[in-house]
């Protein structure tokens, strides 16, 4: 796998992955990190558009799991291979955006995607590396530390962990897993916009399952409709219900009237989200190491620092022996 063109780790984050879309020029959805698949606990997210599943990569040449075989007539999904390091993030949220027709993905990523229609997948994984819009959005994430370079792993070739982003998304009646390290799209069966996410939610299982007990390291995220316009809609619609009620249908107002305090709650709740995921990033980017040094001088300066030193000492000393 290349290294050009110098991609940066990011952290797996609705609040991250939130941004990035935005930030690619798409409207109107947002990433949800959900615990569970099950109807019950996804109902109240609205449409589901796609499904982004982390997990540890594992080297499969020795062949103990057979990999499914990929599908060679699936020219109609847009699939591309992962050439660079750091990007699988970046790369599952696009085999989602670029597969739905029904995403406003904005005007440049329209473009790129007419423009790599007829590429072979490792062309589209090129065409992805060489995107200044996608490189560009993607490093903003990059932790200002000029004492950590997130573009070279210092750990490449050892034993370490390594883990991986894929998607799962419908496209045209069948349900897709989208993986850039695989050699093609894999399709899991026919479904439609009703069962595809419980279809995906066996094969994500599977998945799992493979791991054994011990493997506790997954994380799995929804891109789903945007809850501020959703909340926002169904205030508006509930608005509409309540100018068509007579005032004597005192229990219908009644409904209503709760169900739109329901919809503002859950309104203020999702600003004031997206306000801490606002907040996260930018201290996520933020170098704080000259504000540091800054203390440490004024400190020293003031001969304080040895006196607060030894005190740390002391408390972590205390902490061990307990």
């Amino acid at each position: 796998m290349a290294d050009s063109g110098d991609w940066c780790l990011i952290e797996s984050d609705p609040g991250v992955f939130t941004e990035l879309i935005s930030g690619m020029g798409c409207h109107g959805v947002q990433m949800e990190e959900i615990y569970s698949l099950d109807p019950e606990f996804t109902a109240d997210l609205g449409h589901i558009y796609g499904l982004i599943f982390l997990f540890k990569w594992q080297n499969k040449k020795d062949g103990q799991i057979s990999a499914p075989k990929p599908d060679q007539n699936a020219d109609h999904v847009f699939f591309a291979n992962q050439v660079i390091n750091n990007a699988c993030a970046t790369q599952a949220i696009l085999s989602i955006l670029l597969n739905r027709e029904d995403i406003d993905i904005g005007e440049e990523l329209r473009n790129f995607k007419d423009f790599t229609a007829e590429f072979p997948p490792d062309m589209k994984g090129l065409a992805i590396s060489n995107s200044e819009l996608i490189r560009s959005v993607h490093n903003s994430f990059a932790r200002s530390d000029p004492f950590v370079n997130e573009m070279v792993d210092p750990n490449a070739g050892k034993d370490q962990d390594l883990y991986h982003f894929i998607a799962f998304t419908p496209v045209h009646g069948a349900l897709y897993e989208l993986d850039g390290l695989s050699q093609g799209p894999i399709n899991l069966g026919p479904c439609d916009e009703n069962d595809w996410v419980g279809k995906a939610n066996e094969a994500i299982k599977r998945r799992m399952e493979s791991y054994g007990a011990s493997e506790l390291h997954f994380s799995l995220m929804a891109l789903i409709k945007d809850r501020v316009e959703q909340m926002e809609e169904l205030i508006e619609e509930t608005d509409g219900i309540l100018l068509s009620l007579s005032e004597d249908d005192v229990e219908a107002r009644n409904k209503a009237n709760q169900d739109r305090m329901m919809y503002e709650q859950v309104l203020q709740q999702e600003k004031e989200k997206r306000k801490r995921w606002h907040r996260e990033n930018i201290l996520r980017k933020h170098n704080f190491i000259p504000m540091i040094y800054n203390l440490l001088r004024n400190l020293s300066e003031k001969d304080q620092l040895d006196s607060i030193v030894a005190q740390a000492k002391e408390k972590a000393k205390n902490r061990n022996q307990l």
